[in-house]
């Protein structure tokens, strides 16, 4: 006898006894306000058409999808170990919190992770290891701006990644930025605009202009010249970094949900409100390297000479190499390059995209570095990175594969308060970091959240640079692919110089020293043919 069958007997059966047992002793009745629900739960479950497993049992099958909601947490808190967990795993997080609330952040008994296995990456230190600067006045910056640029700016070491007000609720801007202003780091806007709340607290920004041009589109979603101009002039813009393409969801264009496009929104990206608002997978204001040229120099000039960027998820290879001879050819420059990797972040991607799309970190910067010292560009370009900056470590690797400084989003989230809930694309954060919801950001407290965001960019620069000290080093400059080890199996150990071996300088400027690897794409360069 099949499940919804037992169910409706037995169903009848209790109703039946609760009624004749009420003859004689009334108060049975009150068995009605437990046991009425559940038989109309599970004659529910019996009529509906959706879920075969409510129809089939009737009831218990609710479990299942019980069990199954709950399944992130169940897998966070009781099973993965320290070392398992996606995308962050518990001692990154962990690390985090105690940098955040400014707790010891030391590991008691030795390392978890297996130094034998194949993947392992360390830091080769140094017999004459030097001091490290304990002061936070010294920690080290780095200026961006190139030849023609006006205004350069001094960076931290490490920033704050791109994320919009949107994806992100009000108090988490707040809080992130206010950070920033106490920590002397800088807030990447994201695409969706500059909005009250990234200006309010006075710190730094780097304001993404992505495809959608939010915040200096027409009504036609083309670019605004005249409403980017006045945004680009604000005191607290400091760069303009135009996206191209971003890590998680790489030639993929994003979309604002009817629903969530509010009248605040709406007014912070100049779009109408409660309409669907589509961003095109490519820029409306050029089609070509030439033209992509023109448009860097078009915002530098509107900008009054603040630096300009680009930041790209590296596709194909050709594509980056007709920009660096676009360069030659116009003899324009961007002042600097964020290179996102194909394990970067967002609140929401197609699946094949974030899993299947997008070089990742290492190999994008490697090639992206290379290839400009091949042009001999790299003197006058800076190289940011961003995909899984976590750590002090993180940084180092970095640096030591060929940038210059680093972008985190996800750590910075973590840091005032997300408990990576995995949430984010639902509206339904349990801690009001990326969400609309009221209720819930209300939870999220400014003043709380803004030191800890402060604590552990301070933390973490201080790890980095212990790091470099260690090395033998004055300053992180000096990192080299040589100082990074990585095991490629059991008995074999390689340095990151002998798996990339470095690019030539001008190496790309000849026929005669293009690199065997390179030539492929000479052949196929519209340029120089």
């Amino acid at each position: 006898m099949k499940v919804r069958e037992q169910f409706l007997i037995i169903s009848v059966i209790i109703v039946l006894a609760i009624v004749g047992f009420a003859f004689i002793w009334q108060p049975i009745l009150w068995a009605f306000l437990l046991v009425g629900p559940l038989i109309i739960m599970g004659l529910f479950d019996i009529m509906q058409t959706s879920h075969t497993i409510r129809r089939n049992f009737p009831l218990l099958g609710r479990f299942r999808y019980l069990l199954e909601s709950i399944r992130p947490e169940i897998m966070q808190y009781f099973v993965e170990t320290d070392t398992q967990g996606r995308p962050l795993n518990r001692i990154l997080r962990s690390l985090i919190y105690r940098r955040a609330k400014g707790e010891n952040d030391t590991e008691p008994f030795g390392t978890q992770m297996d130094l034998y296995h194949s993947g392992y990456e360390w830091l080769e230190h140094s017999m004459y290891a030097k001091q490290n600067p304990k002061n936070i006045g010294e920690f080290p910056r780095l200026i961006i701006g190139g030849k023609d640029c006006k205004q350069p700016y001094s960076s931290s070491l490490l920033n704050i990644s791109a994320m919009s007000f949107g994806s992100l609720s009000k108090n988490a801007v707040l809080a992130l930025n206010k950070g920033a202003k106490m920590g002397n780091f800088a807030h990447n806007t994201g695409e969706g605009g500059i909005s009250n709340y990234h200006l309010e607290n006075g710190g730094d920004l780097i304001w993404q202009v992505g495809t959608g041009y939010f915040g200096c589109r027409k009504e036609d979603g083309t670019f605004n010249e005249v409403t980017f101009r006045e945004n680009a002039l604000r005191p607290e813009v400091k760069m303009i970094e135009i996206k191209l393409s971003q890590g998680a969801k790489p030639g993929h264009g994003g979309i604002l949900p009817a629903s969530k496009n509010t009248e605040e929104i709406a007014k912070i990206r100049h779009v109408k409100p409660g309409v669907a608002v589509h961003s095109p997978p490519s820029h409306s204001a050029f089609s070509d390297p030439i033209q992509f040229m023109y448009f860097i120099k078009k915002l530098r000039e509107l900008s009054d000479g603040k630096p300009i960027g680009f930041k790209l998820c590296l596709g194909r290879k050709q594509e980056f190499m007709d920009f660096c001879e676009a360069m030659i050819h116009t003899g324009i420059q961007p002042d600097f390059i964020s290179v996102d990797g194909g394990e970067g972040g967002t609140g929401a991607a197609p699946v094949e995209f974030s899993n299947s799309m997008g070089m990742p970190l290492r190999e994008g910067l490697i090639f992206v570095h290379d290839t400009l010292i091949g042009f001999d560009l790299r003197k006058d370009i800076k190289v940011i990175v961003a995909g899984k900056i976590i750590t002090g470590f993180h940084m180092a690797r970095a640096i030591a594969l060929g940038a210059d400084g680093c972008n985190s989003a996800r750590a910075m989230m973590l840091s005032i308060g997300c408990i990576q809930a995995l949430q984010c694309n639902t509206n339904t954060c349990p801690v009001g970091v990326a969400t609309q919801n009221a209720s819930l950001v209300k939870g999220l407290v400014v003043e709380d959240k803004a030191p800890r965001a402060k604590r552990y960019h301070e933390a973490t620069i201080q790890s980095f640079l212990e790091l470099v000290a260690a090395a033998g080093l004055n300053n992180p400059g000096e990192l080299t692919r040589d100082h990074i080890s990585k095991r490629v199996g059991l008995y074999n150990v390689q340095t990151y110089h002998d798996i990339y071996p470095p690019m030539e300088k001008g190496s790309l400027l000849n026929i005669d020293t293009i690199p065997d690897d390179y030539k492929k794409f000479f052949q196929l360069t519209r340029m120089m043919k």
